[in-house]
Order: structure tokens, then C-alpha cells, then sequence
């Protein structure tokens, strides 16, 4: 069974919802037969590769928000985060562009190690507020891992794998995904959001006794 999962690295709700697939998976009686891939997906394209000043600085000027509008979304979402242990520190996020980080996600495909690219990715960014557009970031977090260091760096200073972040994105649209985390199974279930462990749990044992029973 093959489970397709779009989410961005700079998505609060896509770490969440990690750690509840992971704890779904962790009771699925098929979970050896569980085939994970990321796919690409961008929150926002025409982000710089580093954008200047604060998480609320941001977030006060897109959504017109106070900062005690800001404080309480971020106390609300970190709470969330650490009920799934997880230690956010969305105060001191580093945002930006995330292009370069789905196309080493491609790289780390390639040598079996997208998984964890992905899960250090999200801590650099949500625990320990690494710029995600900085090419010196993604690189430490990549060789961090084990991918090739002059690989990584030769990756970035090119367009590898850009076409194929691009078709993941293009493939969210024609699925009508317009919000992340999407887990997709097997191209025939999704599961849309950061939903409990226990609703994936379901709709894995569903999707898999469908297809036993095809």
C-alpha cells in the first residue's frame, strides 16, 4: 500500500499530523507493507528565500491580526504540538521560501533517506528555528542525515529536481488539494488535515481491506 503525503516544512499542522500518521502506522497490523512518499507542496511560492522580521511581524500584516491575536494562535498550536511531543518555538520561526527544501527531499528520495530528511527538516524550522530558505541550513540539516554534502550543495546551486517539485504541486491541484497535510492512499482515500490518530488508523485498515478484497 502506498501512502502519498503533500505538506510544506514551514506547515505547523504537517509536523502534527506526522507524528499522529506515525503513531497510526506504529499500530497497523500491515505497516511492513506501507510505502510512504512526501510530495511537494508550497504555502507560499512568492516568499523570499529569508524573510525579514518577526513571526508576528508577518502574520500581523497578512492576516491583519494584534499581537495578542498572534500570542494566542501560537500558544493555541504549540499546545497541540506538545500534546503530539512535539517543542515548537513558533516565536522565533524563520520563515521563507521552501523551494529548495522539497527539491533536497527529491535528493533524499533518491538514497532512502526522505523520511528523515523531512522529520529534520520540521525541527530545524518548528524547534530549533533554522532559516528554511538558507542554502548553509538546509545543507547542515541535509549532511546531518547523510546525504552527500557536495551533492546537497551541488543541488542547490543548480534546478535539480525542480520539474519534479513542480509535478507534485501540479498533481495537488488536479487532486483539488488546496490545504495541507493530504495523505492520499493508494490514489483512493485521502485524509485531509492533521486528523487523530485513531481516524488514520481507520482509514488505513479501510483502504487496506478494500484492496485485499479487489
Amino acid at each position: 500500500m502506498k501512502v502519498e503525503i503533500w505538506s510544506d516544512v514551514v506547515c505547523p499542522w504537517c509536523y502534527i499530523g506526522k507524528r499522529h500518521f506515525e503513531q497510526a502506522l506504529a499500530r497497523f497490523d500491515h505497516r511492513d507493507e506501507v510505502e510512504i512518499v512526501w510530495r511537494s507542496y508550497e504555502l507560499d511560492p512568492t516568499a523570499p528565500p529569508v524573510r525579514e522580521g518577526t513571526t508576528a511581524d508577518y502574520l500581523s500584516a497578512k492576516y491583519g491580526w494584534s499581537k495578542e491575536q498572534v500570542d494566542q494562535a501560537h500558544e493555541r498550536v504549540e499546545g497541540i504540538a506538545a500534546q503530539a511531543g512535539l517543542d515548537y518555538h513558533l516565536d522565533s520561526t524563520r520563515g521563507g521560501n521552501s523551494f529548495d527544501a522539497h527539491r533536497l527531499l527529491h535528493l533524499a528520495a533518491e538514497v532512502g533517506k526522505q523520511d528523515a530528511l523531512k522529520e529534520a527538516f520540521l525541527r530545524a524550522y518548528f524547534t530549533d528555528n533554522e532559516a528554511v530558505g538558507d542554502h548553509a541550513a538546509l545543507t547542515k540539516v541535509a549532511v546531518a542525515v547523510g546525504l552527500d554534502e557536495a551533492e546537497v550543495m551541488e543541488t542547490l546551486a543548480s534546478d535539480r529536481f525542480a520539474d519534479a517539485v513542480r509535478e507534485d504541486e501540479q498533481r495537488a491541484r488536479l487532486l483539488g488539494i488546496s490545504g495541507v497535510p493530504f495523505f492520499a492512499i493508494d490514489e483512493a482515500y485521502g485524509i485531509s488535515g492533521a486528523q487523530p490518530a485513531d481516524h488514520m488508523l481507520a482509514a488505513l485498515e479501510h483502504a487496506w481491506n478494500a484492496h485485499a478484497a479487489a
